[in-house]
């Protein structure tokens, strides 16, 4: 599947539901947000239905978000259905990793290959302020969980915040000194109702090597890949710089996004929607619509140059 600017498209950035068990302050406002009504959310069967259209058109990659995914009932036999697509070279979950304990073993024999977890803070206070409540013991224990049983390699996604982590950085980048797990540093965004929060937080992620000089730069990347890689010297693991905002990596863009009502996005940046759900009550050609939603698909977005995305992060899929 190929834009209108020619980049192969491949890969699908699945949300599932927009419940979370968090409240984390950069994503919506403490009072929450306004949930969608079951008959809204795209059903198993919907999803799965949606997934085949989107592999016959070249998608090999697919991570499944939320809101947090793992509140989702059913997610287990969701995870069965994607992987029987042969297809599927790579499927991938992002957590905050409250519930990863429990179902690590579960989500790996359906055929889950690795998971990425959301971890602001190593300090339970700080990490259970900024969350409004999560318990940093519960997420380590889930991630140790996920290391045993194989849902390898692991990412840690830190959002660096101004004022709140960004004295946690060298921790965070040591984390990768003994252990082969990536630690990615993702500069705030101004998203939904919290969007002013944001902007006055934001640290640029060229704070992170001011902070570790020492890092070198991997050599090869691949050129698709959202985050510029480093190394410490003799590092097990690698520090990703994803910075939407300072730097965006719109050229090599090669994904899409599904929101849990079923609705196409371009970008995480930008509110243009398209409604496969109702495309599908239709009965109208997936693939067709699909395909001709792609050719549309913006050259970039014009986040950091004043336009704010309107509907909240837990809404759209992280």
């Amino acid at each position: 599947m190929i834009d209108g600017y020619g980049r192969k498209i491949n890969y699908l950035r699945l949300s599932i539901t927009d419940r979370c068990n968090l409240r984390c302050q950069y994503c919506m406002p403490e009072e929450g947000v306004e949930k969608l009504k079951h008959s809204d959310i795209l059903s198993l069967e919907e999803i799965d239905e949606m997934v085949s259209a989107f592999v016959s058109l070249g998608i090999n990659k697919i991570r499944v978000t939320g809101g947090e995914p793992l509140v989702r009932n059913g997610i287990v036999s969701l995870i069965e259905m994607i992987r029987r697509h042969p297809e599927i070279k790579d499927l991938a979950l992002t957590t905050n990793g409250l519930l990863l304990k429990q179902m690590a073993k579960s989500l790996k024999e359906a055929g889950l290959d690795r998971v990425n977890v959301s971890l602001d803070s190593l300090k339970p206070e700080k990490y259970f302020r900024m969350t409004r409540g999560g318990s940093l013991e519960t997420v380590l224990s889930g991630i140790e969980e996920a290391k045993r049983v194989g849902l390898t390699p692991i990412k840690l996604n830190v959002v660096i915040i101004g004022g709140f982590n960004d004295d946690e950085i060298v921790d965070f980048v040591r984390m990768t000194e003994d252990e082969a797990i990536d630690v990615r540093f993702i500069e705030l965004m101004p998203i939904g109702e919290v969007a002013k929060w944001s902007i006055k937080n934001y640290l640029p992620n060229k704070v992170v090597l001011e902070k570790v000089p020492e890092l070198i730069p991997v050599v090869s990347q691949d050129p698709a890949s959202p985050a510029q890689y480093y190394k410490l010297p003799n590092g097990k693991g690698k520090v990703g710089l994803i910075s939407p905002i300072s730097c965006k990596f719109c050229t090599n863009c090669n994904r899409i996004r599904l929101t849990s009502e079923g609705k196409l996005k371009y970008c995480l940046h930008s509110d243009e929607e398209f409604d496969l759900k109702k495309a599908l009550s239709d009965k109208l050609d997936l693939t067709e619509y699909i395909q001709q939603s792609i050719l549309n698909k913006p050259l970039e977005h014009h986040i950091g140059k004043g336009d704010i995305v309107m509907r909240n992060m837990v809404q759209v899929g992280g």
